[in-house]
């Protein structure tokens, strides 16, 4: 079970711990069946894939930020806005505006889905914008 208590201490926990590139400190508020969906990339299952996924946020120099702009949480649900902050291994800088949705059950996050505009990660993946 982890430290945080409520369900908005585990998501803002997680992102710390993701800011602090400790993934696997950050996964150990997530389930082992943890549903994430980044909606424009795709889905998956599962602390072993989100560990492959996630882990590309860290490859890069610089450092990692999710800057929360606004958050609600409601009962189990977390959602925020952020912009998230980070150096691809090639170098590049991402700054991403999103919508995330957290659902928190048992000290856990069960279920995360992002929502961004792809074209715009695309393009500064590019070095176009």
């Amino acid at each position: 079970m982890s430290e945080a208590t409520s369900p908005e201490e585990v998501v803002n926990t997680f992102i710390e711990k993701i800011e602090a590139r400790d993934l696997d400190a950050a996964l150990s508020h997530v389930s082992d069946d943890c549903y994430y969906d980044n909606v424009p990339i795709g889905d998956m299952t599962g602390k072993e894939d989100m560990h492959k996924f996630l882990s590309g946020l860290l490859k890069g120099e610089g450092p990692v930020e999710f800057e929360v702009i606004r958050q609600t949480a409601t009962g189990n649900i977390v959602m925020n806005e952020r912009v998230d902050r980070f150096t691809t291994a090639s170098g590049r800088t991402i700054e991403l505006p999103l919508m995330g949705i957290f659902e928190v059950n048992d000290g856990h996050i069960t279920f995360w889905r992002d929502y961004f505009d792809n074209g715009m990660f695309l393009k500064q993946v590019k070095g176009e914008g």
